[in-house]
């Protein structure tokens, strides 16, 4: 079966989806489809303040980079920080989430995507990172332990393949699919229905 042609990058705010959910990732980065709801537009309003890149010192000498694009060939991924901040000589990668921490780990992947461009960029190691939550007005700091860039690279790789396939994968099943409740997706997605599908072999 002809394959996709390959992407020459994956944005890395696809990761995030792709963690989320491999059907939501092939649906919005694949095909295009996007299904922008109230959470989905106020997410990209609360995002306004940081979306203009530039460089800002603050009154405690603390330096912030604002919408730094990030690149690798090696992972072949490309994308923007929303902010990076100068913590002595490393470069530490911060995120801003319009939610509450989940309890999913795909806001920490993207994350840790943006440490791994950082430091094939710069050649520094970049230790942690944080993600703001808008909802709980709380910041979290990520570890990028060695589990945690493990995952991080075997979803990239699984993003890859599945970005070429020509078929989407299967709905979520099991507890992974109580992830389905709060999908913008879901309308289109259909993921009870493919499933009952599924199981009378249709």
């Amino acid at each position: 079966m002809e394959r996709r042609p390959q992407p020459e990058t994956i944005p890395i705010s696809y990761l995030n989806a792709f963690e989320y959910c491999p059907r939501r990732f092939y649906y919005e980065f694949v095909l295009g489809d996007m299904i922008v709801n109230e959470f989905v537009l106020e997410g990209t309003l609360l995002h306004q303040n940081v979306d203009v890149p530039g460089k800002h010192t603050h009154d405690d000498d603390e330096v912030q980079v604002t919408r730094l694009h990030l690149y690798s060939e090696i992972l072949r991924l490309s994308g923007f920080a929303d902010i990076t901040e100068e913590e002595g000589n490393n470069l530490i990668p911060v995120e801003y989430k319009h939610g509450k921490e989940g309890k999913w780990l795909n806001d920490h992947v993207q994350l840790c995507a943006q440490a791994l461009c950082l430091e094939e960029r710069y050649a520094r190691p970049v230790p942690h990172g944080y993600i703001f939550y808008y909802g709980s007005r709380k910041r979290v700091q990520v570890l990028f332990t060695e589990a945690l860039r493990r995952k991080t690279l075997n979803t990239i790789q699984f993003a890859l393949q599945i970005a070429v396939a020509q078929t989407s994968p299967p709905p979520l099943q099991g507890k992974a699919a109580t992830r389905c409740r709060d999908c913008s997706l879901r309308p289109l997605c259909l993921p009870e229905e493919v499933a009952f599908l599924q199981r009378e072999g249709r």
